[in-house]
């Protein structure tokens, strides 16, 4: 190539490089203000030839997808504002002309708080004949639900019913209801796809030819367009919450996901047909909250109360009551799926849930050798903190006691007793928590150093409110569950948390329960607050439904005196608002109560494959554990660390 030709060349590259670049810069420039203006909220002056785009979610991720779409559509020069429904005149929907929804399905198949006076004005107005069939004849639709199959029986309820209520009214839908499920592995395609086409169709309505794309083909062209930095996302307030319910859209920066890979595969997409339980967004999210994730499904994190007693500050109410050693003990679990979802949750609902086992599986000594691993180093991080005492510190990197409670349902797991045989042989005591919805699991599971069922709830319809169950038959499944630790041999517990206005007036449904399960102990706990913000996003609890350790008491005297005799409050732990009721005819021997656990022979026992059973490996509980005692529960070898509050008076508040 002669020079000339190579100068000419050289000129014309450099001129297109420089047009891309200056078109990509307008883009972004249009992009992030795009993404960071406040809601177009409807007003007078808001023009009804303008389209509205809705979402309906209950917390964000719903939100990011219209968003998603807003900015598709103001691309293509397509005029539509972007509405919080909460905020909104639904009797001004007969003005409009435009109206696309981004709806997700909610708790009993209702919608989310800040779209339900839009849909009950929905509802109302379509079974109301004097609002007239024609009521939004010039009305123009198009709706996308997302929901989760998990529950099957109001799949994407709100999506439909929206629909189905707008044609009623005279709206012509001009793109066809899609109903994405979360627990799919195509809805963010499904949705790029019918956004697509939804803005072909709006591009012939108004008459507009002139878009940056053409014959609804824009799915993967925004997608290489719309790049969320890591400081937008730091500046959004519902950032560290994904809601599972509506899970499309939300996620890490794309920066910060392109070319990452998750146990091998990229981006965690599945390959080989096996799903992967934590997805990039699940990932993300709980990483935020300080959870280390191990392989495809599996996790651990450091509890407050280890490091409490890394410092000398006391343990956990397991100390208390059973005799761990809080500064080494791990929190972890195999299955960060769920079954439940609880109002009382606090882990931020952005565990995955489910009612089978239907993805990828780790190796169980994999599990167990990486929850381990990552413990120790989350220990050893703790190395020059103040406070920490030297032998605590190395004490703690030898952990004595697992904990199978951080989140999900542990028992899902196809491997758990794998797992259990694992963390015995390496002498870790086994501490397992089921949320009483897998029965046949129950049944075969193998001897646990203590076996807990939560029984959340005494009544069918106050369980159902509580633990917002997955299965339809989940009353029998809990009743099933209860009938199943009967026959376990080792330590079997009733763990009951008290929600203020919700179960604690149930104390003649709570002891009914009792023949069904026998259990050895009942644990009765003050259920933990979890911030305003997440309560008002994944549930309707306050502080006002946080009972104080008198509430407790009173309510574990009570159920102790229903037993006739037969359970008798043994310990408490007035830091954790948790008072244990003890079965009298097996741990009180002589006066004196055994609820604590000789962890060393319960291992003898194990390894030696002989029968045996809870009293064979109990141990007495100290005098200043035992209910009543002055010390509340509290080591008196810990000391006892308050923190200064200093929260101002009425009277300077006033000042």
């Amino acid at each position: 190539m002669s020079p000339p030709t190579r100068l000419a060349l050289l000129t014309l590259l450099s001129t297109s490089a420089t047009l891309y670049f200056i078109y990509k810069s307008r883009h972004r420039r249009l992009l992030t203000r795009l993404l960071k203006e406040p809601f177009i909220q409807s007003s007078s002056s808001s023009s009804s030839k303008r389209g509205k785009l809705f979402f309906l979610s209950q917390t964000n991720t719903s939100k990011t997808l219209a968003r998603r779409l807003h900015v598709l559509l103001t691309l293509n020069d397509i005029p539509f504002d972007f509405v919080d429904p909460k905020d909104y005149e639904p009797e001004d929907l007969c003005k409009e002309s435009l109206v696309v929804i981004v709806a997700s399905t909610w708790e009993n198949g209702g919608p989310p708080q800040n779209g339900s006076f839009l849909v009950n004005w929905l509802t109302e107005s379509a079974d109301d004949f004097r609002v007239g069939a024609l009521a939004l004849k010039d009305c123009k639709y198009a709706v996308f639900g997302v929901g989760s199959r998990s529950y099957a029986a109001t799949y994407n309820d709100v999506a439909r019913g929206v629909s189905e209520k707008l044609r009623k009214l005279g709206a012509t839908e001009i793109a066809e209801l899609r109903e994405g499920d979360r627990d799919g592995d195509d809805l963010d395609e499904m949705f790029d796809g019918w956004s697509g086409r939804g803005v072909g169709v709006l591009k012939g309505l108004i008459g507009e030819n002139r878009g940056h794309f053409e014959n609804g083909e824009v799915g993967s062209q925004i997608e290489g367009e719309v790049e969320f930095s890591d400081s937008e996302q730091e500046d959004d307030p519902e950032s560290g919450v994904v809601d599972l319910e509506d899970i499309a859209g939300k996620g890490p920066p794309r920066k910060s996901m392109m070319g990452t890979t998750a146990n091998g595969k990229v981006n965690g997409e599945v390959v080989n047909g096996e799903k992967e339980m934590v997805t990039p967004v699940i990932r993300a999210s709980l990483q935020k909250q300080g959870y280390k994730i191990i392989g495809s499904h599996s996790g651990v994190k450091l509890c407050r109360w280890t490091k409490s007693q890394l410092r000398g500050r006391g343990g956990c109410y397991k100390h208390s009551l059973y005799g761990i050693e809080s500064h080494r003990c791990m929190e972890a679990t195999p299955s960060l799926a769920c079954a439940n979802k609880c109002v009382f949750c606090w882990r931020h609902h952005t565990n995955p849930v489910g009612k089978s086992w239907r993805w990828k599986m780790d190796d169980p000594l994999v599990i167990v050798d990486t929850a381990i691993d990552l413990h120790t180093k989350m220990i050893r991080q703790m190395e020059g903190v103040p406070g920490v005492k030297s032998d605590r510190l190395s004490e703690g990197l030898s952990p004595r006691h697992c904990a199978l409670s951080l989140v999900g349902e542990p028992i899902m797991y196809p491997e758990i007793n794998a797992l259990v045989d694992e963390l015995h042989r390496r002498r870790i005591s086994t501490f397992l928590v089921t949320n009483a919805q897998f029965p046949e699991r129950i049944e075969m599971l193998k001897s646990i150093t203590q076996l807990y069922v939560s029984v959340d709830a005494a009544t069918k319809d106050s369980l159902k409110a509580i633990d917002r169950p997955l299965f339809g038959d989940f009353w029998e499944r809990f009743i099933h569950s209860l009938k199943a630790l009967r026959e376990k041999k080792q330590r079997t517990v009733y763990r009951l948390k008290l929600v203020k206005g919700w179960n604690t007036e149930d104390v003649d449904a709570y002891s009914s329960l009792f023949d069904l399960g026998n259990p050895d102990f009942i644990e009765i706990k003050g259920v933990t607050y979890c911030g305003s913000y997440i309560a008002s996003a994944t549930s309707k609890l306050t502080m006002a439904n946080v009972p104080w350790h008198s509430d407790v008491k009173k309510f574990s005297e009570a159920l102790a005196q229903k037993s006739n005799g037969a359970y008798e409050v043994s310990c408490e732990h007035e830091n954790s608002c948790c008072v244990l009721l003890g079965k009298v005819s097996k741990f009180k021997v002589d006066g004196e109560w055994f609820t604590w656990i000789d962890y060393d022979k319960f291992h003898n026992l194990v390894a030696s494959g002989e029968p045996f059973t809870s009293e064979d490996y109990m141990s007495r509980t100290p005098r200043w554990a035992v209910y009543g005692a002055e010390e509340g529960g509290f080591d008196p070898d810990q000391s006892r660390f308050k923190k200064e509050r200093r929260h101002r008076s009425a009277a300077e508040k006033l000042a």
